[in-house]
């Protein structure tokens, strides 16, 4: 299991290139737990990295850091010290994430990013991918004045002085450390210096060696400043990540809810043991995988489940299985001295080391049998594929002549040895010849294969497109009866309004009809309507229906009238005025006055702003107010001749006293 951290990053929104800037997924993988960042802007990215300071920084394309070269190094300046930028789909030749996923046995989904994040730095901890370089390995440190001498005055050579001698001791101070790490390190460095008055102007250091190499930092004080900068390369170099051989090991698995697996190597040591709740297959698959490539997939149980057997297809090795059911003590005898902490890591532990002891006799007939350089792992796992110990031993030995240089051969053998060895290398090159027949009928086959495949393809595709065609009628159909059902119910609801409108219309002409008829019969006085009593209402319905003498008008709402209201009525000549509420004493004072009636609870038949009263009604209702104001005239006049025969009684008793 891995120890150091790495972050896999993938962009989740926007891009580099675009205007708005890109929120990235995290997966931070530490101790082979993945914990993963959703919607990280660059800022907090870099924050992160700066808190946990990883190996690695796992991409699968540079460029969705920054936008351009020049953006990549301000992003790499800021990294901390130590950690690597790394693209998973190697250098200037990529290869495809999903390809290598497959290859390394690790699958996620393409379009989730916080997946293609982990895929990222779980294929990085398997040491795929190029390290990003765009950083020779020189080193440029500059000493310089930390603030500007300015025209100055009296005092200003001694401030000169000061500030070119603080640069040359802060100069010479650097050259001494950069002299002890030359000697521990083995880099070179040159210096050139600009004099000044009374020291340096400047101190400049080219060293031979990375920025991480150095033991010296970005510093500023009262009078001088040290900066470091790495000298850019003018292309990007990718530096391949050195990649770790691949162990082969023994798996035990527990399948169930309760996933349990156990990995011991080849040796018989305990690699890893955990128990895992609802793990999905492809997670079993990446953990087993961190660890090597399984030769051996064990179970306890027989005959073996479709879950181990899918795992064991997925790496091409060998079943593991007791024959008969395992008994707990059994289980617990064999796990016992590893120790575990549940059952489900007993059964994986229990199966790794049964199927381990049937090949322990083997494994140390193969260590006894063996040359001393030979690749013991690889002769195991040929032994427990079905090859017999000779020819695992064979197939070792030629894998690893292929990679020795003949030139070496003939300086370290005799004539005898160099016979034997031809023709040894007769009888590989003749067995290597048939196996690239073998490889080319193959590879013929699954041309063939492919060829028919392309045909399936073309043919599904071709149905897929129909289907599409069909479907695109089918929504288009149904779109356009969506849009007749919006029509009709609209039109409906139009039609509902208009109805209802004609049927008011209808009414409303029946009323007008009905008070033509009364008017033509003399059964009805027309009566002309006036909202309120105000000067504006008055004038409108003067210019709409015209008011003239012997008219009679109604009055929806008498308040608010006064002198002037009442005399435009009175000098049109109305024949008298109907009213439902009271009208103001000026107001009412005026109509009594020019003796036009002002009548109320008369009722009237109305048609909006027209209407009728009864002939009958009305003379009865102007007798009745004409009656009343009779009376009313006598009152007046026998109050003010009572007002006078008062007066004239006072003024005679004045006169007699």
């Amino acid at each position: 299991m891995q120890s150091e951290v790495i972050y896999g990053v993938d962009v989740a929104k926007g891009s580099s290139r675009g205007r708005e800037l890109p929120k990235y997924a995290v997966a931070i993988l530490k101790d082979g737990e993945v914990t993963h960042h959703t919607m990280v802007r660059r800022h907090r990215l870099l924050k992160m990295l700066h808190q946990d300071r990883p190996e690695l920084i796992a991409i699968d394309n540079i460029f969705e850091l920054a936008a351009n070269k020049k953006e990549l190094i301000r992003f790499l300046e800021r990294l901390p010290k130590g950690v690597k930028l790394v693209q998973v789909t190697g250098g200037v030749q990529l290869t495809s994430l999903i390809r290598l996923a497959r290859e390394h046995g690790i699958s996620f989904n393409q379009f989730d990013p916080n997946e293609e994040a982990e895929a990222c730095a779980r294929l990085a901890g398997m040491g795929v991918g190029c390290e990003v370089s765009l950083f020779e390995d020189i080193t440029r440190i500059k000493i310089s004045r930390a603030r500007s001498l300015g025209r100055g005055g009296w005092s200003q050579n001694r401030y000169r002085r000061k500030v070119h001698g603080a640069v040359k001791v802060k100069s010479r101070e650097i050259e001494m450390i950069l002299k002890k790490a030359a000697k521990e390190r083995g880099f070179t460095y040159t210096t050139k210096a600009v004099e000044g008055f009374g020291g340096y102007v400047r101190c400049e250091f080219t060293v031979h060696a990375r920025r991480d190499d150095i033991p010296i930092y970005h510093s500023v004080s009262a009078d001088t400043q040290v900066t470091l900068k790495s000298v850019e390369r003018e292309k990007i170099k990718y530096i391949p990540l050195k990649k770790t051989k691949r162990k082969f090991t023994i798996v035990g698995i527990d399948p169930g809810t309760t996933v349990g697996i156990a990995i011991l190597s080849l040796e018989g040591d305990l690699l890893f043991l955990k128990s895992f709740r609802g793990m999905s297959h492809d997670d079993v698959v990446r953990t087993i995988a961190e660890y090597g490539k399984p030769v051996i997939v064990a179970t306890d149980v027989t005959p073996t489940p479709a879950a181990v057997e899918k795992i064991r297809r997925r790496f091409n090795a060998v079943i593991g299985t007791p024959g008969s059911q395992m008994l707990s003590e059994e289980k617990i005898s064999l796990a016992r001295p590893f120790g575990y902490a549940n059952d489900h890591e007993r059964d994986a532990l229990a199966a790794a080391l049964y199927s381990f002891k049937s090949y322990k006799n083997i494994f140390s007939r193969i260590e006894k049998k063996a040359p001393g350089n030979a690749d013991l792992d690889r002769i195991k796992m040929y032994v427990i594929r079905g090859e017999t110990i000779e020819d695992a031993i064979e197939k070792a030995a030629d894998r690893s002549k292929i990679s020795t240089k003949p030139s070496d051969l003939l300086e370290k053998t005799t004539d005898t040895e160099l016979h034997k060895h031809l023709e040894g290398m007769g009888e590989t090159i003749k067995r290597q010849n048939a196996q690239i027949k073998e490889l080319q009928e193959y590879i013929n086959e699954l041309k063939d294969a492919t060829g028919s495949r392309d045909k399936k393809i073309e043919k599904l595709e071709s149905r897929i497109k129909k289907m599409r065609t069909d479907a695109y009628r089918v929504i288009r159909k149904d779109k356009e009866i969506q849009i007749r059902d919006r029509n009709i119910v609209r039109l409906e609801t139009e039609l509902r309004n208009k109805s209802k409108s004609l049927k008011n219309a209808r009414n409303h002409i029946k009323k007008l009809k009905k008070i033509r008829k009364m008017e033509i019969r003399g059964e009805g006085i027309p009566v002309k309507i006036i909202s309120s009593f105000t000067k504006e209402a008055i004038e409108q319905t003067n210019e709409l229906y015209g008011i003239k003498h012997g008219d009679i008008v109604y009055l929806e709402d008498a308040s608010g009238g006064g002198t002037v209201t009442a005399s435009l009525l009175i000098d049109s000549g109305i024949r008298a005025a109907i009213v439902t509420d009271e009208l103001s004493h000026a107001a009412y004072d005026c109509f009594f006055e020019k003796n036009v009636p002002l009548l109320t609870n008369v009722p009237i038949q109305r048609a909006d702003d027209f209407a009728v009263v009864d002939p009958e009604v009305l003379d009865s209702a102007i007798r009745d107010w004409e009656k009343d104001a009779e009376e009313m005239r006598i009152a007046e006049k026998q109050k003010q001749l009572k007002l006078l025969v008062d007066e004239y009684k006072s003024e005679r008793r004045r006169g007699l006293a």
